[in-house]
């Protein structure tokens, strides 16, 4: 008991001893409360709140800013940025998915980041003034406990007076421990002086037998009380509040004498043993929290070495950007479901992920630009092309001006795409040109009209055969040749009457198409279905086997682009006009399509690779 009423004194050594294993808990106990405070406790929490509820809940902080930890602070920090840049985010995808270009998005100000800014202004000017009070504070309680000591002192100098004198000694007891925080460098010689001077104080003393054991029992039920409700926080189910609790029932016990003798390893045992129990519980959640928070970490970095890893050398068009893009998206939703990493690393790795993210779409704002301005100019020389083809497609010097149009159409090939809006009424304008002046240049061949009709007879007997092929349930490959057989056919006859050119070639290109598309299809199907079946034993006993294959099936992608940029280079060599021209022409137009479409066969492919591995790590 420490009541100034009571006139008995327990004896030196006791309360020395008790006093000392009370000071080891409360100095282990406050530096796990400064760890603890470091801890997002409110995370949970600010991530359910919407800004404006974040918002409310910072001008209620602003308002009493010394009951609330900085934990909670930053946590509402976090969650109200997080809504900001996924809103921001959704924003801009949608520009880009309304037709906007990229590079052209201006994201819109948000008035709520504005108050939320000024809300954290004052937040932050109140800490930091409360801060300054309090060390202005803790320099105030030195001085206190400075006098207290020089008052000690005094009583030491009157010791025939000491019994009297205890009445004021356990006031400057009391008034000691009402006395909090002091300088962090003051601490432990503080609290060593006021030991000296009070052990001293004891050594005084002559101490009546009945008043101690008096003192004694009371601050045993004191301390049983304090040993009690330290172990029911055991089965606290909020390991935070309950290690808060602690704390204060060990200022309690620091501020009560000893107890007996032979009580008191008992006493302080006990006490310890449902100290211990309370910091374990404590110590385990903030370790499986860490743990929680490493783990996030380790997600979020592999996110950040994906985006860091993407080769630009690759995204070459418009589809490969596309594609890419929609994965960072992808990468930017799954960030959003991670909770907090550590917090020493929180904002560095999202700083890293912001920067990865802004490189990936600067570099596509970059290509965007580029790629316009190259539409731009391919557009202008196409342009060109039409006016020269215009100039000439009235001309009846039929040989040179062939020439010249089958030079232009050269030329044409050459010239990279233009912008989608433009590429069908540019290429019509110049076909349209160009069409006029064979058109003109074929009816000048009149004498020719006998053996065209023949040769219209020749064609619709071929356009019934591929009609029965189609028709009929015929095996692929078999069905395949029959087709090529009859192209071959096909090509042999020379020309038709013009006024049946049209119609015959549509009729017989719609139904080589749909020969083409059914039987490719369904062999590329099969080829593509055995592929996949085969990934396992391709994979078996070798897990570089599946990125070997891949980089063959790459090889030969870039094998078939090139054949296939040769054939598109070739047709425009041909005079559609020309007997030569006309029986190449078609030949050369299948061949691109069955290239087409083992491109296609072989890029699927690719993807089924890709999942593969994917799914393997």
């Amino acid at each position: 008991m420490t009541d100034t009423h009571d006139t008995n004194l327990p004896e030196k050594p006791a309360e020395l001893e008790e006093e000392k294993k009370a000071a080891e808990v409360s100095e282990t106990a406050t530096t796990e409360t400064q760890s603890e405070e470091q801890a997002p406790e409110t995370a949970p929490a600010a991530q359910k709140l919407t800004k404006e509820e974040i918002i409310a809940r910072l001008k209620a902080i602003a308002a009493d800013t010394e009951s609330v930890t900085k934990a909670e602070i930053d946590s509402l920090k976090q969650s109200f940025y997080k809504q900001h840049n996924a809103e921001q985010e959704a924003a801009r995808k949608k520009f880009e998915e309304e037709g906007g270009v990229a590079e052209d998005y201006v994201p819109t100000p948000d008035p709520l980041e504005e108050e939320m800014k000024n809300v954290m202004s004052v937040i932050k000017t109140k800490r930091n003034e409360h801060a300054a009070e309090v060390e202005k504070q803790k320099e105030m309680n030195l001085q206190v406990k400075l006098s207290i000591i020089e008052e000690l002192k005094d009583l030491l100098e009157s010791p025939e007076d000491a019994n009297k004198n205890y009445t004021e000694f356990k006031r400057l007891q009391q008034q000691w421990n009402e006395v909090k925080l002091v300088p962090q460098a003051n601490v432990n010689e503080l609290w060593k002086n006021y030991q000296l001077y009070v052990e001293k104080f004891y050594d005084l003393l002559k101490l009546n037998n009945e008043f101690r054991e008096y003192d004694f029992k009371k601050n045993l039920e004191i301390k049983t009380h304090l040993c009690e409700a330290a172990e029911k926080l055991a089965e606290e189910t909020d390991v935070v509040s309950a290690f808060h609790q602690l704390q204060k029932l060990h200022q309690e016990f620091r501020e009560t004498g000893p107890v007996a003798k032979e009580l008191r390893d008992e006493i302080w045992a006990r006490f310890k043993a449902a100290s211990t129990a309370v910091n374990r519980r404590h110590q385990q959640h903030f370790d499986t929290l860490k743990e929680a928070e490493q783990q996030n970490l380790d997600q979020k970095t592999v996110i950040c070495e994906i985006i860091e890893g993407i080769d630009y050398n690759e995204l070459t068009n418009f589809a490969a950007w596309d594609n890419k893009t929609q994965e960072v998206i992808a990468l930017q939703n799954k960030w959003k479901t991670i909770g907090y990493a550590p917090q020493k690393m929180n904002v560095k790795i999202f700083e890293r992920f912001r920067a990865a993210c802004d490189t990936f779409f600067n570099k596509k704002a970059e290509f965007f630009k580029t790629l316009k301005e190259n539409l731009n100019a391919n557009l202008e020389k196409k342009r060109a092309l039409c006016e020269k083809a215009e100039a000439l497609k009235d001309s009846t010097d039929w040989k040179s001006t062939a020439d010249e149009m089958v030079k232009l159409q050269k030329e044409w090939k050459t010239i990279g795409p233009v912008a989608k809006k433009h590429s069908d009424a540019i290429w019509k304008r110049f076909i349209t040109a160009c069409d006029y002046f064979f058109e003109q240049k074929n009816l000048a061949g009149a004498s020719q009209r006998t053996e065209e009709q023949n040769n219209l007879e020749k064609k619709r007997a071929i356009i019934e055969k591929l009609e029965a092929i189609l028709n009929e349930e015929t095996d692929a490959e078999e069905a395949i040749e029959q087709v090529r057989s009859l192209m071959k056919e096909w090509n042999a006859v020379g020309f038709v009457p013009f006024k049946e050119k049209d119609k015959i070639y549509k009729q017989y290109h719609a139904l080589a198409d749909k020969l083409f598309e059914r039987y490719n299809i369904s062999q590329s199907n099969k080829k593509l279905s055995s592929f996949k079946n085969s990934i396992s034993s391709i994979q078996e006993g070798n897990p570089q086997a599946l990125y070997r294959e891949r980089e063959k099936l790459a090889r030969t992608y870039e094998n078939m682009k090139s054949e296939l940029q040769t054939y598109e280079n070739n047709l425009g060599f041909l005079n559609a006009s020309s007997k030569k021209g006309n029986n190449l022409l078609t030949e050369l137009n299948r061949k691109v399509e069955k290239l087409k479409a083992d491109i296609d066969l072989v890029k699927e492919k690719i993807k089924v690779i890709d999942k593969s591995i994917q799914e393997e790590s």
